[in-house]
C-alpha cells in the first residue's frame, strides 16, 4: 500500500473536458456524438496536447510536468503519455457535466484505470456541506469506493473539489460571485475538505479552486494536511479564468506550504483552438501558442516559488516567451499571441491531424464513438 500524498511539485495541462467541448466547440448539447464528430473533438485534444509536448522541449521541466486528459476523447493522448513514461499523467473517471458525481464507466471503473495506469486517478466532484444533505452522502460513498480501491492497487488519486454556492449563500453575497468567493467558499472548502475526510475519502492531492490570500491558503492546506496526512498536496486549479486571474492565484499559492502546483487548461488552449477552429491560424500556431502559454504559467510558478528558471530551448514562431502572462483584454485567456502567418491559414480541423513540430506524431486511430 502507498504512503499517502505526493512528493513532487506537479504542473498540470488539464484538458479533460468533455461537456464543454461538445457545447462550446460544436454546439452539441443532451447527445452523445456521433464519429465524425467525435474524431473532430479527438483532433483538438492532439493539439493541445502537442502543444503540451512542446512546451517540454521549451524546458517546462518533466519532473514537474502534466497531463490530464480523458479516455472518451483523449485515448490516443492517453496511450502516448503511458508509452513515453517521462512525464506524470492523469485520467478522470467521473461522469462529465453532472452535478452529482458518479462514475463515467459504472462499476468497471477499475477496468479503465488499470487499461491505461496513469499517474492519478482524478474525479470531479461539486461539494457544499450547506448543500443537499442526500446528494452529499451518496457522493461521498462513491468517492470512498474509489479512494479505498486505489488505496488498495497503491494508485494515486486527485480530487478536484468545487465549491459552488447555494441560492441562500449567493443571497448573503448579494448575488455577486466574487464576493462569495472571497468571503464564504474558503471556509466551506475547508468544511469540505473535513467532511469528505470524515467519510474516509483520503486523496494524493487535492485540486482547488484558488484563493485570494496567502492567510486563506493556508487554513485550506492546514486541512488537507490534517491527522497525519502531512505530504498530501494542494494543486490550484484554473476554473477557466482570466490569465490575471489565475497569475494572481499562482502567486498566492505558490507562497504557502502544502501547495505544489496548478491545474490550468482552459486559460492556457482554449482560444488557441477557438481561433484555429475559425481558421484564424494553422495547426502549428495554435499548438506554439499552447506551449508558450503553459510555459509562462510554468515560469510564473518557478519564479513565485523563488527558484531559478528552467533555461528557454528556442522562441519557435511567435518569439520570445514572456515572463509573466499578459491579458490581452478583460476576460481574455489569451497569454501569449502570434501572428497569422500570410496564407498559412488553415481551412477547419483535420479528422486526422498532423504531427506538430514540437513532438511526436500520435498514432492515428480513432477514439471510441
Amino acid at each position: 500500500m502507498a504512503e499517502l500524498g505526493y512528493a513532487k511539485e506537479l504542473l498540470v495541462l488539464p484538458f479533460d473536458h468533455r461537456s464543454s467541448f461538445l457545447d462550446k466547440l460544436l454546439g452539441i448539447k443532451g447527445r452523445q456524438p456521433n464519429q465524425v464528430e467525435a474524431r473532430l473533438v479527438a483532433s483538438y485534444k492532439d493539439i493541445v496536447y502537442d502543444g503540451f509536448k512542446k512546451a517540454l522541449f521549451l524546458g517546462v521541466p518533466k519532473d514537474k510536468a502534466a497531463v490530464l486528459v480523458d479516455e472518451q476523447f483523449g485515448q490516443r493522448c492517453l496511450e502516448d503519455a503511458k508509452m513515453r513514461g517521462d512525464f506524470a499523467f492523469c485520467m478522470p473517471v467521473e461522469k462529465s457535466g453532472q452535478d452529482e458525481f458518479d462514475f463515467e464507466f459504472g462499476v468497471k471503473y477499475a477496468a479503465h484505470i488499470e487499461k491505461f495506469a496513469p499517474t492519478f486517478t482524478k474525479v470531479l466532484v461539486r461539494y457544499n456541506v450547506e448543500a443537499n444533505y442526500d446528494v452529499n452522502k451518496r457522493q461521498a460513498e462513491r468517492l470512498k469506493t474509489l479512494s479505498d480501491y486505489l488505496k488498495h492497487v497503491s494508485r494515486k488519486f486527485m480530487f478536484e473539489l468545487l465549491v459552488p454556492p447555494t441560492p441562500l449563500q449567493l443571497e448573503e453575497c448579494g448575488g455577486d460571485v466574487n464576493r462569495y468567493d472571497v468571503e464564504k467558499r474558503p471556509a466551506l472548502m475547508v468544511a469540505a475538505i473535513k467532511a469528505l475526510q470524515a467519510a474516509k475519502v483520503e486523496p494524493d492531492v487535492w485540486k482547488l479552486e484558488g484563493l485570494a490570500t496567502a492567510e486563506a491558503a493556508k487554513a485550506v492546506c492546514d486541512a488537507a494536511r490534517t491527522g497525519g496526512r502531512m505530504k498530501v498536496g494542494v494543486i490550484v486549479l484554473g476554473r477557466g479564468e482570466s490569465a490575471e486571474k489565475v497569475k494572481e492565484w499562482l502567486q498566492v499559492g505558490a507562497r504557502v506550504a502544502g501547495v505544489i502546483g496548478f491545474a490550468v487548461g482552459r486559460t492556457v488552449f482554449w482560444d488557441a483552438l477557438a481561433l484555429f477552429k475559425d481558421r484564424k491560424h494553422p495547426r502549428e500556431v495554435a499548438v506554439e501558442l499552447i506551449a508558450k502559454n503553459y510555459k509562462a504559467l510554468a515560469d510564473l510558478w518557478v519564479e513565485s516559488r523563488g527558484v531559478s528558471r528552467p533555461p528557454r530551448v528556442g522562441t519557435g514562431t511567435t518569439g520570445v516567451i514572456s515572463r509573466v502572462p499578459s491579458v490581452a483584454s478583460p476576460g481574455s485567456r489569451v497569454i501569449a499571441k502570434a501572428p497569422v502567418a500570410a496564407g498559412d491559414a488553415t481551412g477547419g480541423v483535420p479528422s486526422a491531424p498532423a504531427p506538430s513540430g514540437g513532438g511526436e506524431e500520435i498514432a492515428k486511430t480513432p477514439p471510441p464513438a
